[in-house]
C-alpha cells in the first residue's frame, strides 16, 4: 500500500499493534471524575449503604454489556455492530470470536467490582466517617497498591482497578460513569491508555485506536487485533493532539499522520478498503511464492471462535473454559467443550491449562507470591495441583477418542527436558497421539534439541519469550521496544528451535503474536518456522506476505535481521 498522505501537522510513531488503515477525526477519552473535597458526614450508615451501591451498579453494568456480547459479538456498548473496516459495506472480521473474547474481560472486571473484601474495605471506611466517594476511591487505591506490588499480569489487574475505581466513584457522586465517547459520527479514539472494558466496548463509529502507553500485548492490542481494528500503541505526542484534528493511522507500520484533509482522509480510507477486499478473495494453504508449505493455523478459545480459510488450530486455549469459576469444571463438561473443536477441524493443538498466580483463576486456590511471571504458572501448577492436569489429559483423550480425531497436545511454560519427558508419559500413557512443548522461556530454547527427543513438536509463545529473554514486562509500554520481536536476540532464539526440528524431522511452530504480523511472518519462514497460527484476521495477510516471497528469499531476509 502506499505511503499515508502528506500533512500540516507533520507525523508521529508508535508501535504498531494491528494490521489496517483509517483516518477520521480525533475524539480523546474523557477525563476520570474529579474527586471533590471530603464532605461532612451525619449517616454513617447511609454512606455504607451507598458504597454497596455503586459496587453493585458497576458489576451490574459490566455483566449486562457482557449479555450483550456474547448475545450480539459484533455489539460494542452502543448496542451497534461493531467496526470492522469503518466504511459501510466495507470488509471486516467476523466479530464472533471477539465478542466471547470481551464477554470474558468484561465478566472478569464485573468478579472484582464484586469481590467482598473490597466491599468489606469501602464499607468499613464509610462507617468510619468518610463519605461514600472517598471511601471507594480509599479501598480501591490500598487493593490496587497491593496488587501492582505483585507485579507481573497482577501489576496489569491493578491498572483495571483504576477503571473500576472511575467507574464506581461516579455513580456515587451522581455523575454519568466513564467510558467512551459517543459524537454520533465516525472517530479516531485517543486515550492516554484504554481499560480492558472500554477496549471490549468498542462501537461502530471507532475507525481506529491510538494510545500513548501500551504494549504490543496489552488488551487494547490483542481486542483490536481480533477486530480488525487498525491500532496503535505507545504514541508518544498523541494526547496533544487536540479534537477534532484529522489523522491517518496506519496499524501496520506505526506511523499516524496529523492534520489530513477531508479529501486525504478519504483516500486513506479507499485503500484500506480496497486492500481488505483483495486480501478477503484470497484462499488455499500457506505457501511461499516457491510451493514451501508453511501452515497457517488459529488461535481459538473455543468452537465459536473457528473460521475457514486456515489449516487447523495452532492454539487451543483451554483455560477459558476455566475461567471465573470457583471449582474446576467438571470431566464430562471438558469433554463436551474439546469434542466440539475436534469434530470441526483437522488438526487442533490443545494448550493445557495455563494459569497460575499471575493469572490467577480462583478454583485453584494457589498462594500469593512475591513475583508471580517467575513463579507457579503453566505446567508448574501441576507440582501443587496434579489433579488438574490428570482430569484434563483425561478430557482431551475420551474427545479424540469420540470424535476420531488425533489428539495433539502441549504443556506450557516447559523448562527442563525433565517437565517435558514428565509430560509425555503422562499424555502417552492416555493415548495420546502428538505431545509438544511450548517454548516461552530461555532456558527451553537453548535446550530444543533435548526436549525434541522428548516430545513430537514444539510451539514458540513469542510473547512471553520476549518478556523473560529481555527482563522486560510484556505490559510496560516503556519497554516496548524491547518487546519486538525483530529483536535479534529473541530471532536467534526462534532459529535455534527450529534447527533443532529441522535436524529431528519434527514440526516447530510460532503461535505468539508475532505470527499474525505480515511483516514478521516471512522472517520466521527464512529461520525455519514449519506453522504460523494467528487470530482468524490476520490469516489472509499472512498467506499473501508469504506468497509474494520465495523461501531463499524469506531466509535472505531472516540473516538480514540476525545481523
Amino acid at each position: 500500500m502506499p505511503d499515508l498522505p502528506p500533512s500540516t501537522g507533520g507525523r508521529l510513531t508508535g508501535l504498531g499493534v494491528s494490521q489496517g488503515r483509517a483516518a477520521g477525526p480525533v475524539i480523546r477519552m474523557a477525563a476520570p471524575p474529579t474527586l471533590p473535597p471530603p464532605r461532612p458526614v451525619t449517616d454513617p450508615g447511609a454512606e455504607a449503604s451507598a458504597v454497596a451501591k455503586a459496587l453493585t451498579a458497576v458489576a451490574a453494568d459490566l455483566n449486562r454489556r457482557a449479555t450483550a456480547a456474547r448475545r450480539s459479538p459484533s455489539t460494542g456498548a452502543t448496542g451497534t455492530a461493531a467496526a470492522g473496516a469503518g466504511e459501510a459495506g466495507a470488509p471486516g472480521p467476523d466479530d464472533a470470536s471477539a465478542g466471547d473474547e470481551a464477554a470474558e474481560i468484561l465478566e472478569a472486571l464485573a468478579m472484582i467490582a464484586e469481590d467482598p473484601m473490597l466491599l468489606e474495605d469501602a464499607e468499613s471506611r464509610a462507617r468510619d466517617g468518610m463519605d461514600a466517594a472517598h471511601a471507594l476511591d480509599a479501598a480501591f487505591t490500598q487493593h490496587r497498591e497491593a496488587l501492582a506490588a505483585l507485579g507481573g499480569y497482577l501489576a496489569e489487574r491493578a491498572a483495571d482497578l483504576d477503571d473500576l475505581k472511575h467507574r464506581a466513584v461516579a455513580f456515587a457522586l451522581g455523575l454519568p460513569m466513564p467510558g467512551l465517547p459517543a459524537p454520533g459520527h465516525p472517530y479516531v479514539l485517543v486515550a492516554a491508555d484504554l481499560s480492558p472494558a472500554d477496549t471490549a466496548g468498542l462501537g461502530p463509529d471507532v475507525l481506529a485506536l491510538i494510545t500513548e502507553r501500551g504494549g504490543p500485548t496489552s488488551h487494547t492490542a490483542i481486542l483490536a487485533r481480533g477486530r480488525g481494528l487498525p491500532a496503535v500503541v505507545a504514541c508518544a505526542g498523541i494526547m496533544d493532539v487536540p479534537d477534532g484534528t484529522v489523522v491517518g493511522v496506519d496499524g501496520g507500520t506505526g506511523e499516524v499522520a496529523v492534520g489530513l484533509t477531508e479529501e486525504q482522509a478519504a483516500v486513506v480510507r479507499e485503500d484500506d478498503r480496497a486492500e481488505r477486499a483483495r486480501l478477503a478473495a484470497g484462499s488455499g494453504p500457506g505457501r511461499t511464492k516457491d510451493g514451501h508449505p508453511v501452515k497457517l493455523l488459529l488461535n481459538i478459545g473455543s468452537a465459536k471462535d473457528l473460521r475457514p480459510g486456515a489449516e487447523g488450530v495452532g492454539l487451543f486455549r483451554t483455560e477459558f473454559l476455566f475461567l471465573d469459576r470457583t471449582t474446576a469444571p467438571a470431566f464430562e463438561e471438558q469433554v463436551a467443550a474439546y469434542a466440539e473443536v475436534f469434530a470441526q477441524a483437522e488438526t487442533v493443538i490443545v494448550r493445557t491449562l495455563d494459569a497460575g498466580t499471575d493469572k490467577p483463576l480462583p478454583f485453584l486456590g494457589l498462594p500469593a507470591e512475591p513475583n508471580p511471571a517467575l513463579g507457579v504458572r503453566g505446567l508448574r501448577v501441576d507440582r501443587l495441583l496434579p489433579d488438574v492436569l490428570d482430569t484434563q489429559l483425561d478430557a482431551i483423550a475420551e474427545a479424540a477418542r469420540k470424535t476420531g480425531a488425533e489428539a495433539w497436545v502441549m504443556a506450557p511454560m516447559v523448562t527442563t527436558t525433565a517437565e517435558a519427558a514428565g509430560f509425555a508419559r503422562r499424555a502417552r500413557a492416555r493415548g495420546i497421539a502428538r505431545v509438544g512443548a511450548m517454548v516461552e522461556v530461555p532456558a527451553a530454547a537453548l535446550r530444543a534439541g533435548q526436549l525434541l527427543r522428548e516430545v513430537d513438536f514444539l510451539s514458540i509463545g513469542t510473547n512471553d519469550l520476549a518478556q523473560y529473554t529481555f527482563a522486560a514486562d510484556r505490559q510496560h509500554s516503556a519497554l516496548a521496544d524491547l518487546l519486538d520481536p525483530r529483536q535479534p536476540a529473541l530471532l536467534e532464539l526462534i532459529a535455534m528451535c527450529a534447527e533443532a526440528g529441522q535436524e529431528a524431522g519434527k514440526p516447530v511452530g510460532v503461535c505468539g503474536e508475532a505470527a499474525g504480523d505480515p511483516l514478521l511472518a516471512p522472517l520466521l519462514v527464512g529461520l525455519g518456522v514449519t506453522s504460523l497460527s494467528m487470530a482468524p484476521v490476520c490469516v489472509p495477510a499472512i498467506r499473501e506476505a508469504l506468497a509474494g516471497l520465495t523461501l531463499a528469499e524469506c531466509r535472505d531476509r531472516a540473516m538480514a535481521a540476525l545481523s
